[in-house]
């Protein structure tokens, strides 16, 4: 049974070990809160305020947010696995480390997001707006990148064995040597000293 917590203000709420399964939390306000060791499972978060948030170690699994904010939002070491993200902003969210694996981000203006050695596997970022975004030793392996625009990113170290150049915007993107020869195989092309 779904339970629903609405209109709460959690703000600068400090707390840890918190446990809640199928809740539906509506206009929570988060702002300034410092969550850690804490677990939600199948929950959903709906039109909820994150803003300058600190999560450490918390897992969201296969949660959906919906029309949500995560303006400096600061995610360290979280797992994400099987969640969703549908009309949220992450207007300068910081993301290190953790796992965001299977994560639907798909149409996500991620501009000036930050992830720093996140594991990103078979994430879906189709149509996503990351234009200018760090994602700096990122997992990206088998990560839907259909029509996704990754110029200006910086990609350095990160997985891009799943970038199509023809279908994804690299322009200006910064990446390695090595990565360089990932993209032109990507292409077709066939590369010899």
């Amino acid at each position: 049974m779904v339970s629903r917590i609405s209109g709460d203000e959690w703000t600068d709420l400090d707390a840890s070990d918190l446990e809640h399964s199928a809740v539906e939390f509506y206009d929570i306000d988060l702002c300034e809160a410092r969550l850690s060791s804490s677990t939600f499972t199948d929950c959903t978060f709906s039109m909820s305020r994150f803003n300058c948030a600190e999560l450490t170690d918390v897992a969201f699994v296969n949660c959906k947010f919906s029309g949500c904010s995560f303006f400096e939002t600061v995610f360290t070491r979280c797992k994400l696995v099987g969640s969703s993200f549908e009309r949220c902003t992450f207007n300068l969210t910081e993301v290190v480390e953790g796992d965001w694996s299977f994560v639907g981000l798909a149409g996500a203006e991620l501009g000036d997001a930050s992830f720093t050695g996140t594991r990103m596997r078979e994430v879906d970022l189709t149509k996503a707006k990351c234009a200018g975004a760090v994602l700096r030793d990122v997992d990206l392996s088998g990560a839907a990148l259909h029509h996704t625009d990754l110029s200006r990113c910086d990609l350095r170290g990160s997985d891009l064995s799943a970038v199509d150049p023809r279908t994804v915007e690299l322009k200006q993107a910064i990446i390695t040597a090595d990565q360089a020869i990932v993209v032109a195989m990507a292409l077709g092309l066939e590369v010899r000293d």
